[in-house]
């Protein structure tokens, strides 16, 4: 199926692209999100109308994303959780626990923008943790896990 984009989309274009997708893919994801639409004649004549308007939209995303960022670079949430004597938890710290940790301390973080490769961490530590706020922009911050008895 071919598909306008709405909005960058990673590893498939940018916006106003008229890209080639799975049918499964259009339908289930792009085009409910609104990240897509279906590349009839009428949709691209459409787009062609609102093209200057969605990039100041884009444009003002973009900037409000790299604002975010410059707040969070090298800043640093303690989250506690119980743990033995040897340091594991008895638990695990997610990317929800992180994201609570970001908004006590008046960040608003969604969840879904913390990277978690390794998967939650079970162990107290100092973890490295990238937040993807925008498909062009990242923030590196620090997670420290402490336990508790």
């Amino acid at each position: 199926m071919q598909v306008i984009l709405m909005d960058k989309v990673v590893n498939l274009g940018n916006l106003g692209d008229v890209v080639r997708v799975k049918d499964g893919y259009a339908r289930n994801f792009l085009i409910p999100t609104g990240r897509a639409r279906r590349a009839t004649q009428a949709n691209l004549e459409a787009f062609a109308a609102q093209k200057a308007e969605l990039e100041r939209v884009a444009a003002e995303k973009l900037a409000d994303a790299q604002a975010r960022a410059a707040k969070l670079e090298g800043s640093s949430v303690t989250i506690s959780q119980k743990a033995g004597v040897d340091g594991r938890l008895f638990g695990s710290v997610t990317n929800a626990d992180i994201s609570d940790a970001l908004k006590a301390q008046g960040h608003a973080v969604a969840k879904a923008e913390i990277r978690l490769p390794e998967g939650p961490f079970k162990a107290a530590g100092e973890y490295p943790v990238v937040l993807a706020l925008h498909t062009d922009v990242t923030a590196n911050i620090t997670v420290v896990v402490v336990g508790e008895q």
